[in-house]
């Protein structure tokens, strides 16, 4: 059996040649993220142009995330300002009039304690932000490097009292976990960069910092009036990152594509104790929903710089494997990391020896059997099927990607092998645990396709002469619902 969960690969200055990146897709890479975060249209659009390109020769179902930077707050500071623990200092943001006259008698909570230099006041880079920040909030400056506590609150300038000393500098970001921020997950530049990559036909949108349904509802609003065609549009992967994605995450799940677990963001906003619990608990929600979802973050962090990864990251892609998550992600390890190719091979073998092993998690209680809707019902019996009849593999036929959607969630032990006569389903398959997609031409027979995945999964030795496959087909290009299930032999 080959790898069932998938390997999301974040392409950088590390994997931008072409002889890179061609290599990670040999070694098990599935789908190849770009943070828009960084780069410009021209360079991002060159590495989306590259996939393709490898993609199409090598005919691999790789899919292309677009990953919009969101709302990302960042400190505004000429010079860098050192700072000790139990110091106060000045935090405002770019509504702060350029002649504001700042002084300190202004604030009465400083009286007994140490002042740093308050001719520089800190400030964050979006217009009205403290008025969403409340005495007793917590600011976290680089990943929670620097830790402020607000103090006190007057004229649009907050006192703030440094937790830890260490050095504040320019361009860091910023979380501010209790503050009720009241700014979409899209900005300006999320926009732009949400057309450039729309041009540029990717198969997944990543959001930022989403909070609640509403960021998700609005980003497939401007999909729909961006985007030149009406099907086939990209799926929309929600990053669950803020404490209040936390608190709205059955909504966010429902209204969501696909869910990614942002661990770096999350494990600032919460104590990093809890983020693995979280982690569980998202993947079971999205596992009951039949939702994909990515694990993502620091997975194989040590492999930035050095060629093999601690023992503490290989338990930590492993926990993941068995938590059934669809997908697992590298960041910097594959975009600015030394090891990119080593990074994705190590990731693929510790997921294979994983899934080979005994440890295994029930599934059946993520799925209320008494509650399918129709189909949903049509798959479970299908897989039912697959389970009593000792058969080797599934093959599905689906335009839409419903079929392979609802199976995978499922986890069957059976190769599950997807035909499709629509690309954009083909590469969107990608994100799918488990689903080995093929593409299928519009002039090949529909009523044949099993004879064309029996010839393939024998191409790629998942199956042998003899070996029984379970058939399912879904809904046809003409819109036609067959619900066709079937049992036969490999000839």
């Amino acid at each position: 059996m080959q790898k069932r969960t998938k390997i999301v690969a974040t392409i950088g200055p590390a994997s931008s040649s072409e002889e890179t990146l061609s290599q990670m897709l040999d070694q098990g890479m599935n789908l190849a993220r770009i943070n828009f975060s960084h780069g410009t249209h021209e360079s991002n659009g060159a590495l989306i142009d590259m996939v393709k390109k490898l993609r199409e020769e090598k005919a691999l179902p790789v899919g292309i995330v677009a990953d919009l930077q969101g709302p990302r707050v960042r400190i505004i500071l000429g010079d860098e300002l050192d700072v000790k623990e139990g110091e106060h200092i000045a935090v405002s943001d770019l509504s702060l009039s350029p002649n504001f006259q700042f002084s300190i008698l202004n604030f009465q909570s400083i009286s007994n304690d140490k002042i740093s230099n308050f001719n520089n006041i800190i400030k964050l880079d979006k217009k009205n932000i403290i008025e969403c920040i409340e005495v007793g909030n917590e600011i976290l400056i680089e990943d929670g490097k620097i830790k402020l506590k607000v103090t006190e609150k007057k004229d649009n300038v907050l006192l703030a009292k440094a937790l830890v000393s260490g050095t504040i500098k320019n361009h860091k970001g910023v979380n501010i976990p209790d503050a009720k921020l009241n700014f979409g997950a899209l900005t300006e530049k999320d926009l732009e960069d949400l057309e450039f990559a729309l041009s540029k036909d990717v198969d997944f949108v990543a959001i930022s910092f989403v909070g609640g349904k509403d960021d998700i509802l609005a980003l497939k609003e401007k999909i729909k009036n961006l985007s030149e065609k009406e099907t086939d549009l990209p799926k929309i992967i929600s990053k669950v990152e803020r404490k209040k994605a936390l608190e709205n995450i059955d909504e966010i799940v429902e209204t969501s594509d696909a869910i990614m677990v942002a661990r770096g963001d999350l494990g600032i906003e919460m104590p990093e104790s809890k983020v693995v619990i979280y982690q569980k608990e998202i993947i079971e929600k999205c596992l009951a929903s039949n939702k994909p979802v990515i694990v993502a973050t620091q997975m194989l962090e040590s492999m930035i710089e050095n060629p093999l990864p601690t023992r503490a990251e290989v338990s930590d892609v492993s926990n993941a494997v068995i938590d059934h998550t669809d997908c697992v992600m590298l960041s910097g390890e594959s975009a600015n990391g030394k090891y990119p190719v080593e990074a994705v091979r190590i990731m693929a073998q510790i997921i294979k020896d994983t899934e080979d092993s005994p440890f295994d998690d029930n599934l059946k209680k993520f799925f209320d059997h008494e509650n399918l809707e129709e189909y949903r019902a049509v798959i479970d019996s299908a897989h039912e099927l697959a389970k009593s009849s000792q058969a080797r593999a599934i093959f599905m036929f689906s335009f839409s990607g419903a079929t392979p959607l609802f199976m995978s969630q499922h986890r069957p032990k059976q190769e599950m092998l997807l035909a499709t006569q629509n690309q954009k389903t083909f590469y969107q398959s990608s994100i799918l645990w488990g689903v080995e997609a093929f593409l299928i031409s519009k002039d090949n027979d529909i009523d044949d396709f099993a004879t064309f995945l029996s010839q393939k999964g024998a191409e790629k030795q998942l199956l042998e002469k003899g070996d029984k496959v379970v058939l399912i087909m879904g809904k046809l290009p003409d819109g036609r619902k067959m619900r066709l299930i079937g049992i036969e032999e490999v000839k």
